[in-house]
């Protein structure tokens, strides 16, 4: 059918729109790195501690700032101000169901836009009040949006992506992440807003994308799978499907999304105690959460996390320049993802992605262990970095947030999204907090601990994750139950083997 194969406008304004949630969540992300001195110095004065030496410090670029020790109470606000916004998720990720399917698609990102303007506001304001408590608030609801926004933007992407771009417009969700975090790198910069005159409207930035969401989400249409499966609404299905692909007989997408919900109405309301109980999507869930534990435990936020200081290490007199050469590269390697996800397969490039980590990630090793031995260790040190981010974003980065999305059908998806976004940010919350520790206990061998989780997790992925490009969500089903009920179940099952095999 020709209207699957093409793009209309509806289509690309509605995924547009969308993934402004993830360029917020990307710019969340990113956004508290750059200024953490300036407000360290803010939290100091606020709190009455700050010390003469603290106040003596030039903050200019290239001024070290690290030796001036913090009083106890800045760093338990800082450190709360950073892992607030981790918890918030992990929170909210859970409600991502429930939102979801009672509020719908479209609904629910506009009722979440309220928190994310609600969390602008806190931060924007804070130098109007105690701003160590106004940054944790803020950063805690903005966290909380994140959660719903990171589960709502891929479960609304996938319903409405024709099938022959159902991985280029998933991967977008990675994509306006990593722009955030750019965006967020450059404008952090101390002579731009990261300074103690602009580091509220900084942070308070966050929020802007949510009202020009908020602004464009009414002229996107509802999720037609959303429409005809969950309310029952044929009739509103088809308008919906003919305003995504254009006039065209809508009655086989219609039949598919009946049959569907016939399915669904044989099975109980799958809630996410449900769905952990249920022996029919085990595997399904099994492979969820490890493709999302093989993005946070890949070491990519320790990268993030340790580039400044290897940077420094390596000589590079302004490490801040290089930490964003990192962001340019994230994004490049991102939009390759882009290009290439619906040609190469969503298994093929995460096995590419994770054993190129794993490899640059011993490289690194290497690297810092001989640093100080021979000078040219630092180019394989800076080079490991760049290639390592380059793999994460071919496969390991964006795919795990919408191949949930493929591996359920309509019925246990909220809930599968739910309980994959909860690992997520759980896995990232466990990395921000003991990666330093871990960093002091093993020094330079630290990412021997993420090359061999990598290795796990490509062995992992080479034998239980099929591949789902071009599939239904029907077909990909039957891949892992083995089976489908009515006709020709032997003949696709085979064609369904011989196609995910090697």
């Amino acid at each position: 059918m020709d209207s699957g194969k093409q793009l209309s406008g509806n289509l690309v304004l509605a995924v547009f729109t969308a993934v402004l949630g993830s360029l917020q969540y990307g710019y969340s992300l990113g956004v508290i790195n750059a200024p953490q001195k300036v407000i360290e110095r803010h939290y100091a004065r606020s709190l009455g501690v700050e010390s003469d030496d603290l106040t003596g410090v030039s903050m200019e670029p290239g001024n070290s700032t690290e030796l001036v020790e913090l009083h106890p109470s800045v760093v338990m606000y800082w450190s709360l101000s950073v892992a607030i916004f981790s918890v918030g998720g992990m929170v909210s990720s859970f409600l991502v169901g429930f939102v979801a399917d009672y509020r719908g698609r479209i609904k629910g990102m506009l009722a979440a836009n309220v928190l994310a303007i609600a969390a602008g506001l806190l931060m924007g304001l804070a130098k109007m009040g105690k701003a160590h408590i106004m940054v944790i608030a803020g950063r805690a609801v903005m966290g909380f949006y994140c959660g719903l926004s990171s589960g709502l933007v891929p479960i609304y992407v996938g319903e409405i992506s024709p099938l022959a771009y159902r991985g280029a417009l998933g991967t977008l969700h990675q994509l306006a992440v990593v722009t955030g975090i750019l965006i967020s790198q450059v404008i952090g910069l101390d002579f731009l807003l990261g300074n103690d005159a602009f580091w509220p409207l900084l942070l308070g930035l966050s929020g802007a994308p949510a009202i020009l969401q908020m602004l464009l989400l009414p002229l996107c249409p509802e999720s037609p799978r959303y429409l005809c499966i969950m309310q029952g609404k044929e009739e509103a299905a088809r308008k919906s499907l003919k305003r995504f692909k254009g006039e065209y007989d809508t009655s086989k997408d219609i039949a598919e999304m009946r049959a569907e919900k016939e399915e669904l109405m044989k099975e109980e309301k799958m809630t996410i105690l449900a769905l952990l109980r249920s022996s029919v999507y085990r595997q399904q869930l099994v492979v969820a959460m490890m493709m999302h534990l093989s993005q946070q435990f890949s070491g990519i936020n320790a990268i993030f996390y340790y580039s400044t200081a290897i940077f420094e290490r390596a000589g590079v007199t302004q490490p801040v320049y290089a930490t964003i050469g990192v962001g340019v590269i994230n994004l490049v390697f991102t939009l390759v993802s882009v290009a290439l996800v619906d040609r190469a397969g969503r298994r093929t490039l995460t096995l590419i992605g994770l054993g190129g980590m794993c490899l640059c990630a011993i490289a690194m090793t290497v690297g810092l262990v001989y640093l100080n031995t021979y000078s040219w260790m630092s180019i394989v040190s800076m080079a490991a970095i760049f290639l390592f981010v380059s793999f994460f974003e071919i496969g390991p980065g964006p795919i795990p947030w919408f191949i949930v999305a493929e591996l359920f059908s309509q019925g246990p998806r909220p809930a599968a999204i739910a309980l994959a976004g909860c690992c997520n940010w759980t896995s990232n919350f466990i990395v921000g907090m003991f990666f330093p520790y871990v960093e002091v206990l093993l020094g330079s061998y630290v990412f021997i601990v993420f090359a061999g989780l990598l290795f796990i997790f490509t062995v992992f992925i080479y034998f239980r994750v099929p591949e789902t490009k071009g599939k239904t969500f029907e077909e990909i089903a039957v891949v892992f139950q083995g089976k489908r009920k009515g006709a020709n179940t032997a003949t696709e099952l085979e064609q369904l083997k011989s196609s995910t095999e090697a």
